[in-house]
């Protein structure tokens, strides 16, 4: 294309000019992320019929369900309210929250990554110099999206389509509703912030917040009807009401937002300079003092640090709470118990739950010590890595400060939910920390294989991510399912014992340490001889 004919376009078409280009980018970069937490969450969501319908499996069981959850405001506040006793109808009350939630957060890492990221690494300036539009970056970003979450609208409605097709439909799209309403959020908050890692602590705060608003108006009503639940978008997902009379106006409501979000985020992006934002960093000179490499990192990753274990510590204390009401609600239904006895171990319910979410909160905390490990390979990519290790700090100091915060962090955040567990519970503190305590070495062998590629393949570190996911789907969806052990055991979380009802055997933990030693030696090693990326 001519710079003429370039120059002659309208100024509409000269906004977007690339987008295409850029969007078929970011396509192929996301080529793993998209597809794999896509399929992780259209499998949560499609595997619910038969599971449910293996344990209420009657009229009498759904409808002695909905008597108990009208009652039990704990639950309620971490599920949402029941609204039906069709499978489809219940399939949207167990999966809704969190497929909802998990859409959202694919959506604001693929939104940020595609803007904030690309220009605190300067990739967007030299993009920029070519003849692409003001608003290519952006438009692409949400488009990749949207993608995203219209794959997963398609995959959910399909597989649903046996429980009503209308029921289906509304729930597909209600989740992209809530996935794209957060990737408009993130693309405002990625115009505001200088700083790629804030957009995506930003971001999630506000996912955060939604889901908090959600919970307290789901436990204080059992219709949805309470304005903290109308207040967060997680909670217009519960009221969109799918397989139960559809409120199909919801989905006017997730539209609107995304649109108007939309708008604002392409407003502040055509007022602000290419790298600069609304809310810059604070010019220095900085307070404190840096000592060190680990010094730097622990700078770099204490915002990330500190909100992760405020929220590991509020995600204990709320399942420490519900863990009576949870053996209530179960202790009558064989095939509940069952599945949460293949999570959770043998020893009676109220333990078996207790040891399930600590296992729950394990699988999460292995998502935070990729993201941690993977900060080395940003520093390395963006160029920030080069002049600290022109000084005097050698490659295995500077990679060491960041594991530190990182393998040191996840073992913060499990004692943190250990302490919220205890505390939420009231009762056996130690037995309740020692079961969180024990998912530390799964989860640094996650870690370990995070700095494995990261060391010896970096263009392949990204593969973090997919081997967390996988750990993820086995954990959440294979004792639901009854899959083989074979297929549990494929996950590091699945040779734990199962505390606080199990005896604790130390072999398992002893192994599993070993190999995360083992892991991180091999990628420090590779780290040590190959070129680090220019």
């Amino acid at each position: 294309m001519s710079a003429a004919s370039f120059a002659v376009r309208p100024t509409s078409a000269r906004r977007l000019a690339g987008t295409g280009v850029l969007l078929r980018f970011a396509l192929r970069r996301d080529r793993v992320m998209i597809p794999l937490w896509v399929g992780v969450n259209a499998l949560m969501v499609l595997s619910m019929p038969n599971t449910l319908k293996g344990l209420y499996g009657t009229p009498a069981e759904r409808a002695d369900l909905i008597g108990q959850m009208a009652t039990n405001s704990s639950l309620r506040a971490m599920i949402g309210p029941v609204f039906g006793d069709s499978l489809g109808a219940l399939t949207a009350w167990r999966a809704g929250v969190y497929a909802g939630a998990l859409a959202a957060v694919v959506s604001l890492l693929v939104v940020v990554r595609h803007t904030r990221d690309e220009e605190e690494s300067g990739r967007q300036e030299m993009v920029a110099s070519g003849m692409v539009g003001r608003r290519a970056s952006l438009t692409a970003a949400l488009l990749a999206a949207a993608v995203a979450n219209g794959a997963l609208a398609l995959l959910v409605t399909a597989g649903l389509a046996g429980q009503g097709a209308a029921g289906a439909l509304a729930f597909g799209l209600g989740i992209a509703g809530v996935g794209m309403v957060f990737a408009t959020t993130a693309a405002i908050v990625a115009q505001l912030t200088e700083s790629a890692r804030l957009a995506r602590g930003l971001t999630a705060a506000v996912l955060g917040a939604a889901f908090v608003l959600r919970a307290a108006g789901d436990s204080a009503t059992d219709d949805g009807a309470s304005p903290l639940t109308w207040a967060s978008p997680l909670g217009w997902l519960t009221n969109l009401r799918a397989f139960a009379g559809e409120r199909w106006w919801v989905l006017g409501l997730l539209a609107g937002a995304a649109l108007v979000q939309g708008a604002v985020a392409y407003a502040l992006a055509d007022r602000r300079d290419l790298g600069m934002s609304f809310l810059p960093s604070r010019p220095g000179p900085a307070a404190g003092r840096l000592g060190g490499a680990g010094a730097l990192a622990w700078r770099l990753q204490r915002g990330s640090v500190l909100g992760w274990s405020i929220g590991f510590l509020l995600a204990g204390l709320v399942y420490g709470g519900m863990a009576d009401g949870a053996a209530d609600l179960l202790g009558d239904n064989e095939g509940a118990r069952e599945i949460f006895e293949r999570m959770g171990g043998e020893a009676g319910l109220t333990d078996a739950f207790l040891a399930a979410m600590a296992g729950m909160l394990g699988l999460v905390a292995a998502l935070y010590v990729v993201a941690s490990v993977l900060r080395l390979h940003g520093e390395e990519t963006s160029g920030r890595a080069e002049p600290v290790l022109a000084g005097s700090v050698g490659r295995l100091r500077w990679a060491a400060g960041h594991l530190v915060v990182a393998f040191g962090g996840s073992a913060l955040l499990m004692l943190l939910a250990g302490a919220g567990l205890a505390l939420g519970h009231g009762e056996r503190t130690g037995a309740i920390l020692g079961a969180c305590l024990v998912q530390i070495p799964a989860v640094w062998v996650i870690g370990g294989v995070a700095v494995l590629l990261y060391g010896v393949a970096p263009g392949a570190a990204v593969g973090a991510w997919g081997v967390a996911g996988a750990v993820l789907l086995i954990g959440w969806v294979g004792p639901a399912l009854d899959v083989p052990s074979a297929v549990l055991d494929l996950s590091p979380f699945g040779h734990l014992p199962k505390l606080p009802g199990a005896e604790m055997t130390w072999p398992p933990v002893l192994v599993l340490t070993a190999l995360a030693a083992g892991l991180v030696a091999a990628g420090l090693a590779g780290l040590r001889r190959r070129d680090l990326s220019t």
